[in-house]
Protein backbone atom coordinates (compact mmCIF):
# COMPACT_ATOMS: atom_id res chain seq x y z
CA UNK A 1 0.00 0.00 0.00
CA UNK A 2 1.33 3.45 -0.96
CA UNK A 3 2.63 5.49 1.96
CA UNK A 4 0.50 8.49 2.85
CA UNK A 5 2.28 11.80 3.60
CA UNK A 6 0.89 14.89 5.21
CA UNK A 7 1.07 18.12 3.15
CA UNK A 8 3.97 19.44 5.30
CA UNK A 9 5.90 16.18 4.80
CA UNK A 10 5.28 16.37 1.04
CA UNK A 11 6.71 19.92 1.01
CA UNK A 12 9.89 18.74 2.80
CA UNK A 13 10.31 15.87 0.28
CA UNK A 14 9.86 18.30 -2.66
CA UNK A 15 12.54 20.61 -1.22
CA UNK A 16 14.98 17.68 -0.74
CA UNK A 17 14.38 16.47 -4.33
CA UNK A 18 14.83 20.01 -5.71
CA UNK A 19 18.11 20.43 -3.80
CA UNK A 20 19.34 17.03 -5.01
CA UNK A 21 18.74 18.11 -8.61
CA UNK A 22 20.10 21.63 -8.07
CA UNK A 23 23.46 20.75 -6.49
CA UNK A 24 24.83 18.68 -9.42
CA UNK A 25 23.78 21.50 -11.78
CA UNK A 26 25.48 24.21 -9.72
CA UNK A 27 28.57 22.03 -9.33
CA UNK A 28 28.65 21.47 -13.09
CA UNK A 29 28.13 25.20 -13.59
CA UNK A 30 30.97 25.99 -11.22
CA UNK A 31 33.22 23.46 -12.93
CA UNK A 32 32.34 25.02 -16.31
CA UNK A 33 33.20 28.50 -15.00
CA UNK A 34 36.49 27.38 -13.45
CA UNK A 35 37.41 25.51 -16.66
CA UNK A 36 36.75 28.68 -18.65
CA UNK A 37 38.78 30.72 -16.14
CA UNK A 38 41.69 28.31 -16.55
CA UNK A 39 41.40 28.48 -20.36
CA UNK A 40 41.40 32.30 -20.26
CA UNK A 41 44.43 32.36 -17.92
CA UNK A 42 46.35 29.98 -20.19
CA UNK A 43 45.53 32.09 -23.25
CA UNK A 44 46.60 35.31 -21.50
CA UNK A 45 49.91 33.65 -20.57
CA UNK A 46 50.42 32.59 -24.20
CA UNK A 47 49.74 36.11 -25.54
CA UNK A 48 51.32 38.34 -22.88
CA UNK A 49 55.04 37.68 -23.09
CA UNK A 50 57.46 38.83 -20.34
CA UNK A 51 58.20 42.56 -20.77
CA UNK A 52 61.54 44.38 -20.60
CA UNK A 53 59.62 47.63 -19.95
CA UNK A 54 55.94 48.55 -19.58
CA UNK A 55 54.26 51.80 -20.68
CA UNK A 56 50.78 52.94 -19.58
CA UNK A 57 49.00 54.74 -22.43
CA UNK A 58 46.66 57.70 -21.68
CA UNK A 59 43.77 55.67 -23.16
CA UNK A 60 44.19 52.87 -20.58
CA UNK A 61 46.17 50.49 -22.81
CA UNK A 62 49.24 48.81 -21.38
CA UNK A 63 52.10 48.50 -23.86
CA UNK A 64 54.66 45.81 -23.07
CA UNK A 65 58.12 46.15 -24.62
CA UNK A 66 58.94 42.51 -25.41
CA UNK A 67 62.27 41.21 -26.71
CA UNK A 68 62.02 40.65 -30.49
CA UNK A 69 62.81 36.93 -30.14
CA UNK A 70 60.09 36.40 -27.48
CA UNK A 71 57.13 37.68 -29.55
CA UNK A 72 54.02 35.48 -30.20
CA UNK A 73 55.13 34.69 -33.79
CA UNK A 74 57.70 32.23 -32.47
CA UNK A 75 55.03 30.02 -30.90
CA UNK A 76 54.43 28.76 -34.46
CA UNK A 77 55.97 25.28 -34.90
CA UNK A 78 57.48 26.31 -38.29
CA UNK A 79 59.18 29.35 -36.73
CA UNK A 80 61.03 27.57 -33.91
CA UNK A 81 64.41 27.97 -35.64
CA UNK A 82 63.57 30.99 -37.77
CA UNK A 83 66.22 33.70 -38.05
CA UNK A 84 64.53 37.10 -37.87
CA UNK A 85 65.06 39.16 -41.00
CA UNK A 86 66.06 42.61 -39.75
CA UNK A 87 65.22 44.36 -43.02
CA UNK A 88 63.69 43.49 -46.37
CA UNK A 89 66.12 42.48 -49.13
CA UNK A 90 64.38 44.89 -51.51
CA UNK A 91 62.04 47.86 -51.26
CA UNK A 92 59.67 48.53 -54.16
CA UNK A 93 61.09 51.05 -56.63
CA UNK A 94 59.26 54.35 -56.94
CA UNK A 95 58.51 55.11 -53.28
CA UNK A 96 58.29 58.85 -52.91
CA UNK A 97 58.21 61.09 -49.86
CA UNK A 98 54.61 62.23 -49.61
CA UNK A 99 55.59 65.29 -47.58
CA UNK A 100 57.48 66.67 -50.57
CA UNK A 101 54.48 66.37 -52.89
CA UNK A 102 53.12 69.82 -53.62
CA UNK A 103 49.59 69.23 -52.39
CA UNK A 104 47.59 72.44 -52.05
CA UNK A 105 47.94 73.76 -48.48
CA UNK A 106 44.22 73.29 -47.86
CA UNK A 107 44.54 69.65 -48.94
CA UNK A 108 47.70 68.83 -47.00
CA UNK A 109 47.21 66.47 -44.08
CA UNK A 110 49.16 66.58 -40.82
CA UNK A 111 51.44 64.03 -39.19
CA UNK A 112 50.10 61.36 -36.92
CA UNK A 113 51.40 59.20 -34.08
CA UNK A 114 50.17 56.67 -31.51
CA UNK A 115 48.72 57.74 -28.19
CA UNK A 116 51.06 55.63 -26.00
CA UNK A 117 54.08 57.58 -27.33
CA UNK A 118 53.05 60.43 -25.01
CA UNK A 119 54.20 58.30 -22.05
CA UNK A 120 57.37 56.68 -23.39
CA UNK A 121 59.04 54.52 -26.04
CA UNK A 122 60.30 50.95 -26.23
CA UNK A 123 64.05 50.28 -26.20
CA UNK A 124 65.79 48.95 -29.31
CA UNK A 125 65.74 45.19 -29.65
CA UNK A 126 62.18 45.05 -28.28
CA UNK A 127 58.78 45.42 -29.92
CA UNK A 128 55.71 47.13 -28.39
CA UNK A 129 52.79 44.74 -27.80
CA UNK A 130 49.38 45.88 -26.57
CA UNK A 131 48.67 43.78 -23.48
CA UNK A 132 45.60 41.55 -23.70
CA UNK A 133 43.34 41.75 -20.64
CA UNK A 134 40.93 39.16 -19.28
CA UNK A 135 37.92 41.27 -20.30
CA UNK A 136 39.16 41.39 -23.91
CA UNK A 137 38.99 37.60 -24.16
CA UNK A 138 35.67 37.36 -22.28
CA UNK A 139 34.03 39.67 -24.86
CA UNK A 140 34.80 37.13 -27.62
CA UNK A 141 32.33 34.38 -28.47
CA UNK A 142 34.93 31.86 -27.23
CA UNK A 143 38.59 31.79 -26.19
CA UNK A 144 39.35 30.06 -29.50
CA UNK A 145 37.65 32.78 -31.59
CA UNK A 146 39.32 35.69 -29.76
CA UNK A 147 41.19 37.93 -32.20
CA UNK A 148 39.63 36.32 -35.27
CA UNK A 149 37.22 37.68 -37.86
CA UNK A 150 34.02 35.85 -38.65
CA UNK A 151 33.86 33.77 -41.81
CA UNK A 152 32.68 35.53 -45.05
CA UNK A 153 33.80 39.10 -44.57
CA UNK A 154 35.54 39.81 -47.87
CA UNK A 155 33.83 42.12 -50.35
CA UNK A 156 33.26 40.14 -53.54
CA UNK A 157 32.70 42.68 -56.30
CA UNK A 158 29.81 42.12 -58.73
CA UNK A 159 27.97 39.73 -56.41
CA UNK A 160 25.72 42.24 -54.68
CA UNK A 161 22.97 39.70 -54.35
CA UNK A 162 20.56 41.01 -51.63
CA UNK A 163 20.50 37.55 -49.99
CA UNK A 164 24.28 37.59 -49.75
CA UNK A 165 24.27 41.07 -48.16
CA UNK A 166 21.91 39.99 -45.40
CA UNK A 167 23.62 36.66 -44.92
CA UNK A 168 27.09 38.04 -44.22
CA UNK A 169 26.00 41.25 -42.46
CA UNK A 170 29.12 43.01 -43.77
CA UNK A 171 28.93 46.02 -46.06
CA UNK A 172 31.65 47.67 -48.09
CA UNK A 173 32.56 50.65 -50.25
CA UNK A 174 35.72 49.76 -52.13
CA UNK A 175 37.93 50.27 -55.17
CA UNK A 176 39.61 47.16 -56.59
CA UNK A 177 41.78 45.71 -59.35
CA UNK A 178 41.97 42.12 -60.60
CA UNK A 179 43.14 40.09 -63.57
CA UNK A 180 46.89 40.38 -63.08
CA UNK A 181 49.60 39.18 -60.69
CA UNK A 182 50.13 41.67 -57.87
CA UNK A 183 53.07 41.79 -55.48
CA UNK A 184 51.86 44.48 -53.11
CA UNK A 185 49.74 47.59 -52.63
CA UNK A 186 50.02 51.05 -51.14
CA UNK A 187 47.60 53.77 -50.07
CA UNK A 188 47.36 56.87 -47.95
CA UNK A 189 44.22 56.61 -45.82
CA UNK A 190 42.36 59.42 -44.09
CA UNK A 191 41.83 58.60 -40.37
CA UNK A 192 38.49 59.21 -38.60
CA UNK A 193 36.64 57.99 -35.52
CA UNK A 194 33.33 56.64 -36.87
CA UNK A 195 30.42 56.11 -34.45
CA UNK A 196 29.48 52.48 -33.85
CA UNK A 197 25.83 51.70 -32.97
CA UNK A 198 26.21 48.23 -31.40
CA UNK A 199 29.26 46.88 -29.57
CA UNK A 200 29.27 43.75 -31.79
CA UNK A 201 29.67 45.91 -34.92
CA UNK A 202 32.85 47.55 -36.26
CA UNK A 203 33.97 50.06 -38.85
CA UNK A 204 37.29 49.83 -40.64
CA UNK A 205 39.24 51.23 -43.57
CA UNK A 206 41.94 49.01 -45.04
CA UNK A 207 43.65 47.46 -48.02
CA UNK A 208 43.20 43.77 -48.86
CA UNK A 209 45.80 41.65 -50.69
CA UNK A 210 43.95 38.57 -51.91
CA UNK A 211 44.85 35.23 -53.46
CA UNK A 212 42.75 32.17 -54.29
CA UNK A 213 39.02 31.87 -54.81
CA UNK A 214 36.36 33.35 -52.56
CA UNK A 215 35.68 29.84 -51.25
CA UNK A 216 37.27 28.05 -48.31
CA UNK A 217 40.83 28.57 -49.54
CA UNK A 218 41.01 32.38 -49.69
CA UNK A 219 44.34 33.94 -48.67
CA UNK A 220 44.22 37.52 -47.39
CA UNK A 221 46.61 40.10 -45.91
CA UNK A 222 44.89 43.21 -44.56
CA UNK A 223 46.04 46.45 -42.93
CA UNK A 224 44.45 49.77 -42.01
CA UNK A 225 42.56 51.40 -39.15
CA UNK A 226 39.48 50.22 -37.28
CA UNK A 227 37.04 51.00 -34.48
CA UNK A 228 35.94 47.73 -32.83
CA UNK A 229 34.40 47.87 -29.32
CA UNK A 230 34.21 44.06 -29.12
CA UNK A 231 37.90 43.56 -29.87
CA UNK A 232 39.39 46.49 -27.92
CA UNK A 233 36.73 47.44 -25.35
CA UNK A 234 36.43 51.07 -26.49
CA UNK A 235 35.65 53.29 -29.49
CA UNK A 236 39.20 54.44 -30.28
CA UNK A 237 40.58 54.36 -33.82
CA UNK A 238 43.39 51.81 -33.94
CA UNK A 239 46.03 50.60 -36.38
CA UNK A 240 45.49 46.94 -37.26
CA UNK A 241 46.58 44.07 -39.47
CA UNK A 242 44.93 40.75 -40.28
CA UNK A 243 45.82 37.59 -42.19
CA UNK A 244 44.17 34.29 -43.09
CA UNK A 245 45.01 31.42 -45.42
CA UNK A 246 41.66 29.59 -45.26
CA UNK A 247 38.96 32.27 -45.53
CA UNK A 248 38.98 33.09 -41.77
CA UNK A 249 38.19 29.54 -40.66
CA UNK A 250 41.11 28.28 -38.54
CA UNK A 251 44.16 30.37 -39.51
CA UNK A 252 45.17 33.95 -38.86
CA UNK A 253 44.15 36.75 -36.54
CA UNK A 254 44.27 40.47 -35.84
CA UNK A 255 47.61 42.07 -35.02
CA UNK A 256 49.84 39.80 -32.88
CA UNK A 257 47.00 37.78 -31.32
CA UNK A 258 48.32 34.53 -32.78
CA UNK A 259 51.62 33.32 -34.20
CA UNK A 260 52.30 34.48 -37.74
CA UNK A 261 53.34 38.10 -38.30
CA UNK A 262 56.94 38.80 -37.23
CA UNK A 263 57.42 42.36 -35.97
CA UNK A 264 60.85 44.02 -36.05
CA UNK A 265 59.93 47.64 -35.27
CA UNK A 266 60.18 49.12 -31.75
CA UNK A 267 58.13 52.27 -32.47
CA UNK A 268 54.66 51.20 -33.61
CA UNK A 269 52.26 48.93 -31.69
CA UNK A 270 49.67 46.91 -33.61
CA UNK A 271 46.20 47.52 -32.22
CA UNK A 272 47.22 50.76 -30.45
CA UNK A 273 45.26 54.02 -30.80
CA UNK A 274 46.10 56.40 -33.64
CA UNK A 275 46.31 60.03 -32.60
CA UNK A 276 44.99 62.54 -33.57
CA UNK A 277 42.10 61.84 -35.98
CA UNK A 278 40.50 64.02 -38.66
CA UNK A 279 37.70 66.45 -37.83
CA UNK A 280 34.71 67.38 -40.00
CA UNK A 281 35.69 70.65 -41.73
CA UNK A 282 38.79 70.61 -39.49
CA UNK A 283 42.39 69.35 -39.68
CA UNK A 284 42.86 66.18 -41.75
CA UNK A 285 45.16 63.36 -40.68
CA UNK A 286 46.10 60.36 -42.77
CA UNK A 287 48.31 57.28 -42.57
CA UNK A 288 50.25 55.63 -45.34
CA UNK A 289 50.43 51.83 -45.59
CA UNK A 290 52.53 49.74 -47.96
CA UNK A 291 52.51 45.93 -48.11
CA UNK A 292 54.81 44.19 -50.60
CA UNK A 293 56.39 40.83 -51.35
CA UNK A 294 60.17 40.70 -51.02
CA UNK A 295 61.33 39.20 -54.35
CA UNK A 296 64.30 37.45 -52.71
CA UNK A 297 62.90 35.87 -49.52
CA UNK A 298 59.24 35.80 -50.61
CA UNK A 299 57.93 37.24 -47.30
CA UNK A 300 55.19 39.90 -47.30
CA UNK A 301 56.45 43.09 -45.62
CA UNK A 302 54.51 46.00 -44.15
CA UNK A 303 55.57 49.64 -43.89
CA UNK A 304 53.71 52.33 -41.93
CA UNK A 305 54.33 55.93 -43.10
CA UNK A 306 57.69 56.76 -44.70
CA UNK A 307 59.83 55.66 -41.77
CA UNK A 308 58.52 52.51 -40.14
CA UNK A 309 59.09 49.07 -41.66
CA UNK A 310 57.01 47.08 -39.16
CA UNK A 311 57.75 43.46 -40.03
CA UNK A 312 56.62 40.60 -42.26
CA UNK A 313 54.30 37.65 -42.81
CA UNK A 314 56.50 34.62 -43.69
CA UNK A 315 55.52 33.20 -47.09
CA UNK A 316 54.97 29.66 -45.71
CA UNK A 317 51.80 30.92 -43.95
CA UNK A 318 50.07 31.05 -47.34
CA UNK A 319 49.25 28.87 -50.32
CA UNK A 320 48.25 31.27 -53.14
CA UNK A 321 50.03 34.30 -51.67
CA UNK A 322 53.25 32.28 -51.53
CA UNK A 323 53.36 33.21 -55.22
CA UNK A 324 51.39 36.44 -55.80
CA UNK A 325 48.03 38.13 -55.24
CA UNK A 326 45.26 37.98 -57.85
CA UNK A 327 43.21 40.89 -56.51
CA UNK A 328 43.78 44.09 -54.51
CA UNK A 329 41.01 45.99 -52.71
CA UNK A 330 41.05 49.33 -50.89
CA UNK A 331 38.16 50.81 -48.91
CA UNK A 332 35.77 50.64 -45.99
CA UNK A 333 33.84 47.86 -44.26
CA UNK A 334 31.21 47.85 -41.51
CA UNK A 335 29.17 45.18 -39.77
CA UNK A 336 25.43 45.73 -40.16
CA UNK A 337 23.79 43.53 -37.52
CA UNK A 338 20.40 45.10 -38.37
CA UNK A 339 19.49 46.12 -34.82
CA UNK A 340 15.68 46.27 -34.38
CA UNK A 341 15.34 44.90 -37.93
CA UNK A 342 16.61 48.18 -39.41
CA UNK A 343 19.90 49.12 -41.03
CA UNK A 344 22.58 50.03 -38.51
CA UNK A 345 23.62 53.67 -38.06
CA UNK A 346 27.26 52.61 -37.68
CA UNK A 347 29.29 55.05 -39.76
CA UNK A 348 31.83 54.18 -42.44
CA UNK A 349 34.82 56.52 -42.86
CA UNK A 350 33.77 59.98 -41.66
CA UNK A 351 30.08 59.04 -41.68
CA UNK A 352 29.54 61.36 -44.66
CA UNK A 353 28.94 60.49 -48.32
CA UNK A 354 31.74 60.85 -50.94
CA UNK A 355 30.17 63.83 -52.72
CA UNK A 356 30.89 66.07 -49.70
CA UNK A 357 34.61 65.96 -50.62
CA UNK A 358 37.77 67.02 -48.78
CA UNK A 359 37.62 67.64 -44.99
CA UNK A 360 34.10 66.20 -44.83
CA UNK A 361 34.32 62.78 -46.47
CA UNK A 362 36.93 60.07 -45.94
CA UNK A 363 39.46 59.27 -48.70
CA UNK A 364 42.15 56.93 -49.97
CA UNK A 365 44.77 58.68 -52.12
CA UNK A 366 47.85 57.69 -54.10
CA UNK A 367 46.60 54.12 -54.40
CA UNK A 368 49.23 51.98 -56.11
CA UNK A 369 50.12 48.36 -56.78
CA UNK A 370 53.52 46.62 -56.84
CA UNK A 371 54.14 44.85 -60.17
CA UNK A 372 56.27 41.79 -61.07
CA UNK A 373 59.37 43.99 -61.44
CA UNK A 374 58.98 45.27 -57.87
CA UNK A 375 57.85 48.72 -59.10
CA UNK A 376 55.11 50.77 -57.48
CA UNK A 377 52.74 51.99 -60.16
CA UNK A 378 49.23 53.25 -60.75
CA UNK A 379 46.68 50.42 -60.93
CA UNK A 380 45.01 49.76 -64.31
CA UNK A 381 41.27 49.22 -64.70
CA UNK A 382 40.09 50.26 -61.22
CA UNK A 383 36.56 49.12 -60.43
CA UNK A 384 34.36 50.30 -57.55
CA UNK A 385 31.81 48.32 -55.57
CA UNK A 386 29.26 48.84 -52.81
CA UNK A 387 26.31 46.67 -51.78
CA UNK A 388 23.93 49.55 -50.94
CA UNK A 389 25.01 52.96 -52.25
CA UNK A 390 22.20 54.69 -50.29
CA UNK A 391 23.91 53.57 -47.06
CA UNK A 392 27.61 53.78 -48.01
CA UNK A 393 29.04 54.89 -51.34
CA UNK A 394 32.32 55.27 -53.26
CA UNK A 395 33.48 57.73 -55.96
CA UNK A 396 36.92 57.55 -57.57
CA UNK A 397 39.04 60.07 -59.47
CA UNK A 398 42.56 61.00 -60.55
CA UNK A 399 44.69 64.14 -60.34
CA UNK A 400 48.33 65.24 -60.30
CA UNK A 401 48.71 65.57 -56.51
CA UNK A 402 46.70 62.60 -55.33
CA UNK A 403 47.22 60.17 -58.22
CA UNK A 404 44.40 57.62 -58.16
CA UNK A 405 42.10 58.37 -55.25
CA UNK A 406 38.54 57.85 -54.06
CA UNK A 407 36.18 59.25 -51.47
CA UNK A 408 34.00 56.70 -49.70
CA UNK A 409 31.75 56.07 -46.70
CA UNK A 410 28.41 57.17 -45.34
CA UNK A 411 26.13 57.30 -42.31
CA UNK A 412 24.43 53.93 -42.67
CA UNK A 413 20.79 54.29 -41.62
CA UNK A 414 19.13 57.39 -43.17
CA UNK A 415 15.78 58.11 -44.94
CA UNK A 416 17.10 56.40 -48.13
CA UNK A 417 18.69 53.51 -46.22
CA UNK A 418 15.99 52.27 -43.86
Amino acid sequence: MAAQFSSSERRVIMVILALALFFPLTCAGRMGISRQKLEVQKHLKRLNKPAVKTIKSPDGDIIDCVHVSHQPAFDHPFLQNHTVQIRPSYHPEGIFDENKVSAKPKQRSKSITQLWHLNGRCPEGTIPIRRTKKDDILRASSVKRYGRKKHRTIPKPRSADPDLINESGHQHAIAYVEGDKYYGAKATINVWEPKIQQSNEFSLSQLWILGGSFGEDLNSIEAGWQVSPDLYGDNNTRLFTYWTSDAYQATGCYNLLCSGFIQINSEIAMGASIFPVSGYRGSQYDISILVWKDPKEGHWWMQFGNDYVLGYWPSFLFSYLADSASMIEWGGEVVNSQPDGQHTSTQMGSGHFPEEGFSKSSYFRNIQIVDGSNNLRAPKGIGTFTEQSNCYDVQNGNNGDWGNYFYYGGPGKNPNCP
